[in-house]
């Protein structure tokens, strides 16, 4: 941790505890739900000094710094950040993250930083997510930032999936001075970060500038190449590349197979609305260029992020009733707690303890209806979460024109059939020997991401290609 001036050793930390907290600012819900811009407003750079100086700099190791996956060093930001000091404190950022403006405005912050913020005993934490976004904002618009380059070793790396594992290691190979070259199926780079996150939350033209600077540093981009289909890892190495990264995410939408009426016209699957909803045509793949249709009532079905993010789509894009089916209770959603106050907010309804069974289609053969049935809550499983458990007779219908389909992700199992001696398991998982490393069955071939553990978080799988590039490039040092 950076020294702290010894005069701040004499500031009572009660008496920063106690200066006044003031909530993020956000648009109105009337007016940020007719259209796709960023709910939250950004800091000035006053209002950024006020929060940061909250903190009431803990002892080492600090909480916040230990619950957050990239161990960014929080409480010298905040220090740096209370003086005025923004680009000192945007640098102290990229030391430890390779998406600091991403993840300062999609990580659940509430579950990580804040929420192990030791001023939540007795007041409200400190901001740090949104702090974290304001430096690197700041930065960029004063001076840019460029990615360290290395000197060159004329070692080749590829990447296939230029989603938050992809681009964390490439960020850190290119500062090792290998040539890296991310492949991708769709159009354009950034994976979940461009076809999953919706504007409102993570906004594209913050995007195109981060890809700018991975593009400045000389990484090269391939779009529209499917790995697994238009090209294999083995024709990979053929072509000359020295090592492969696989991050490809966990893109695959869970199904409801053994629920009728699944391929009704108005049952969507959360990727395919979201992307469309969300996404400039130029940008999407030819086959999802078509508007998405959505009716007056839409139903959302799940409890995670994704979840939300449908509920707050569907409301921008003219739906009048929206409302969430959960099998559980509210307690147990996988979700975000903030995303949620914000989706009700804008107008979206929950209801709890709901299976749906079946979906109706009306005259005109198009969707209509959602029969569902009321769950209660048995007695734990062995991992401690408490099974639905369906009340017999209870059935009910809920109408809908339109249902979307947020269940969960199945990983891609193209590669895992495609590559000779890659071990994958679960449906596609790809198995890796040391997850510190990301290091698979095949030699020179890592991972790391979703498509190893299974949907997570931005920052988790970035991490995860950070390791994995330190591995690479030890790899790549000690190969003959």
């Amino acid at each position: 941790m950076q020294a702290v001036p010894s005069e701040f050793l004499a500031i009572d930390r009660k008496e920063r505890a106690n200066r006044p907290y003031f909530d993020l600012d956000l648009r109105a819900p009337e007016e940020r739900t007719c259209d796709f811009n960023a709910v939250v407003i950004e800091f000035e750079p006053e209002r950024a000094m006020v929060e940061a100086a909250r903190c009431i700099h803990c002892p080492d190791p600090a909480p916040c710094m230990v619950a957050c996956p990239t161990k960014n060093d929080i409480p010298s930001a905040m220090w740096l950040i209370e003086q005025g000091r923004f680009v000192e404190a945007a640098g102290i950022y990229h030391q430890t993250s390779a998406l600091p403006e991403v993840c300062g405005r999609v990580c659940p912050h509430e579950a990580l930083c804040q929420g192990s913020c030791v001023l939540n005993k007795h007041h409200q934490p400190v901001l740090c997510g949104e702090l974290e976004a304001f430096t690197v904002d700041y930065e960029r618009r004063t001076q840019g930032y460029a990615i360290p380059k290395g000197e060159p070793t004329g070692k080749k790396v590829a990447i296939i999936g230029a989603g938050p594992a992809g681009l964390g290691c490439a960020d850190l190979l290119i500062q090792k001075g290998h040539e890296v070259t991310v492949f991708e199926s769709k159009p354009a780079p950034g994976g979940l970060l461009v076809y999953g996150i919706p504007n409102f939350k993570l906004a594209k033209d913050v995007w195109e500038e981060k890809w700018e600077e991975f593009e400045k540093a000389g990484v090269k981009f391939v779009p529209n190449t499917y790995i697994g289909k238009d090209k294999t890892i083995d024709g990979l190495f053929a072509e000359g590349f020295d090592a492969v990264f696989i991050g490809v995410g966990s893109e695959i939408d869970a199904k409801m197979d053994d629920t009728p009426g699944t391929d009704l016209d108005g049952v969507h699957e959360a990727t395919d609305f979201l992307i469309r909803g969300n996404v400039e045509p130029e940008l999407l793949p030819e086959n999802m260029r078509g508007p998405v249709g959505i009716g007056k009532r839409v139903v959302v079905i799940g409890g995670g992020d994704t979840a939300s993010d449908c509920l707050r789509t569907a409301i921008r894009l003219g739906a009048e009733e929206v409302t969430c089916l959960y099998r559980r209770t509210e307690k147990e959603m996988p979700g975000g707690k903030k995303d949620r106050k914000m989706a009700r907010d804008e107008g979206a309804k929950y209801r709890f303890l709901t299976q749906p069974v079946k979906f109706i289609a009306g005259a005109d053969g198009k969707l209509a209806a959602v029969e569902c049935i009321e769950m209660k809550l048995g007695e734990p499983d062995a991992k401690g979460r408490r099974k639905p458990v369906p009340v017999e007779g209870s059935n009910f219908s809920v109408a809908a024109d339109t249902a979307i389909l947020a269940l969960g992700y199945w990983p891609d199992p193209i590669l895992g059939k495609t590559t000779p001696e890659l071990e994958v398991h679960d449906w596609g998982l790809i198995t890796v020997k040391d997850k510190a490393k990301g290091n698979t069955s095949r030699e020179g071939v890592f991972s790391g991401g979703d498509c190893v553990t299974g949907p997570d978080l931005v920052v988790t799988a970035m991490v995860a290609g950070k390791k994995a590039a330190l591995a690479i490039d030890e790899y790549l040092k000690n190969k003959k």
